[in-house]
């Protein structure tokens, strides 16, 4: 995958990542014998949510063991735009009508919050991450969509909070109006959770990279997460690990989707506004300054698609491109990279118990491409239940919850490409051989009965899997901008060699010999 501005700043784990060889070495050479360890607390997956809740619990005395498939911040956290704030999008007078005025008020505070408490800990561990103060804004540029922002505008009143109507910004061109959210902020999320890993470390509590929890079992009043490594026994278990990767416990993959969007890093010796801004339309646009290498940079990004859509270049980066060279013709392009995000389909997170017949086990997922804030919403909910305190946000964000669904367009949308990839895409048969396959690209062939995904990298040599997911079986998607392979059903992606590169798959897609077929 393309790696983001942020991720060259990946903490140093190396003297984990031995001790985690040494473990694999035993466990090969004494196959009988099973590793186990005992902790109070098991996180599964190394993002701002996991690495965060494993601050707060090594703060209250708890010990806890970390695991990573990759590497510290490699999957979403490292690759969103770093905006920490409440305003997501024109979203509060959806919650209102949707829900209703008092929902809309208990996840603004939430979020208000969780930005005070970021900084706080930025502070109280002199973590040096780019953290500043930064006002957000939202705006449009059509004349049509005014009465989206006054619809919102008018509910922020009544949540009594101060925030401002605009009509001009610090952009190089003409908005028709805009909403301003005062004392937000940004960051760089990674030096942000590897000043976290550190103060987990020295409390002598463990973060294990490069290892995949394969199953949670219940055993007595524990749990044991067993790993392609060792197994953990734990009392609690926090899933942080962006999307749930049990298959039937909680039932995620029927009340939630994943999400791309893309982002480009720009140079230009153009003044670069101050401030985060997105715009309403669709598809969105959001821009930002951050630093990299020292320097001023400008961060482009949006262009949203549901995972596992076929898209092409121009939809996504060309789009992002093209909006940077338009205000910015001197533009240099430093980076382009993808984020994925889950979204609900009532458009709150989950976040809590997992599921009734999961007691204390845990799960933060659906942060809507907001999860900066939102994972500090989630790290105290989990938090304070666990150590028995009551919070008052808690219940707006139930995991379990049941309601009837909100979005219906979107849940009719997600039935039908799931249907599509389960049973329709697996009748029809492929307009294409291996002999057409250009060099570079992918797709799905059937070689005597049977379909294969076939990658032809820049040399010829070809690579073939079988093209089901291995989270429930759905047939893959060849993403040629990524070259990958996307999964429509849930969001699980493979790189062209079938390794797992997003959950809530974790197994990697089998080879095939295509000579033997």
């Amino acid at each position: 995958m393309r790696k983001s501005i942020w991720q060259e700043k990946t903490y140093n784990n190396e003297n984990n990542l031995e001790e985690d060889k040494k473990e694999t070495i035993k466990q090969k050479e004494k196959k009988s014998k099973e590793i186990e360890k005992e902790v109070d607390v098991c996180i599964i997956g190394a993002g701002i949510t996991g690495i965060t809740c494993g601050y707060e619990l090594s703060k209250l005395g708890y010990t806890v063991s970390i695991i990573e498939k990759n590497e510290i911040g490699s999957g979403t956290t490292g690759r969103t735009t770093g905006k920490i704030t409440s305003q997501h999008d024109i979203f509060y007078n959806y919650l209102e009508e949707a829900f209703d005025i008092s929902t809309a008020k208990k996840y603004l505070e939430a979020n208000e919050n969780a930005i005070n408490k970021i900084e706080n800990r930025i502070k109280n561990e002199n973590i040096e991450c780019d953290f500043e103060r930064m006002n957000s804004y939202i705006y449009t540029t059509k004349k049509e969509e005014i009465n989206q922002l006054e619809k919102e505008f008018k509910t922020l009143e009544k949540l009594k909070y101060q925030c401002e109507y605009i009509t001009n910004l610090d952009l190089p061109f003409k908005i028709e109006g805009g909403i301003c959210f005062k004392n937000q902020a940004q960051f760089h999320p990674i030096k942000y959770i590897n000043g976290l890993a550190k103060y987990i470390e020295e409390k002598g509590n463990k973060i294990y990279t490069h290892t995949i929890a394969k199953e949670i079992k219940k055993n007595n009043e524990k749990y044991i997460i067993e790993t392609d490594k060792f197994s953990i026994s734990a009392s609690y278990v926090i899933m942080s690990s962006h999307y749930p990767f049990f298959k039937i416990k909680g039932l995620y993959s029927a009340k939630m989707y994943q999400s791309m969007s893309y982002l480009i890093a720009i140079e230009t010796k153009k003044q670069l506004p101050s401030g985060m801004y997105i715009s309403i339309s669709n598809p969105n646009i959001t821009i930002r300054k951050a630093k990299y290498n020292e320097k001023d940079v400008l961060l482009i990004g949006g262009g949203d698609n549901k995972t596992g859509k076929e898209v092409n270049y121009e939809e996504c980066y060309g789009r992002l491109e093209k909006f940077a060279r338009k205000y910015y013709p001197d533009a240099k392009i430093l980076a382009k990279w993808n984020a994925q995000d889950c979204v609900t389909l009532d458009k709150l997170p989950y976040i809590g118990q997992a599921s009734n017949l999961l007691p204390n086990v845990y799960v933060a997922t659906g942060f809507k491409k907001w999860g900066m804030t939102l994972s500090s919403v989630a790290v105290d909910i989990i938090v304070d239940d666990i150590v028995g305190r009551k919070n008052e946000y808690k219940e707006i964000f139930l995991a379990s919850r049941m309601q009837p669904i909100k979005n219906h367009e979107e849940m009719k949308n997600m039935l039908v490409d799931s249907s599509k990839a389960l049973v329709i895409n697996k009748l029809k048969e492929k307009d294409i051989v291996e002999k057409k396959i250009k060099k570079e690209t992918g797709g799905i062939i059937e070689i005597n009965g049977r379909k294969v995904g076939i990658y032809k990298d820049e040399k010829g040599k070809i690579y073939a899997v079988n093209p089901k997911c291995t989270h429930l079986g759905c047939l893959l998607v060849w993403n040629q901008v990524e070259k990958t392979w996307d999964c429509p059903c849930h969001g699980s992606r493979f790189d062209y060699r079938g390794k797992n590169i997003v959950e809530p798959a974790y197994d990697d897609l089998d080879i095939i010999d295509i000579s033997k077929l």
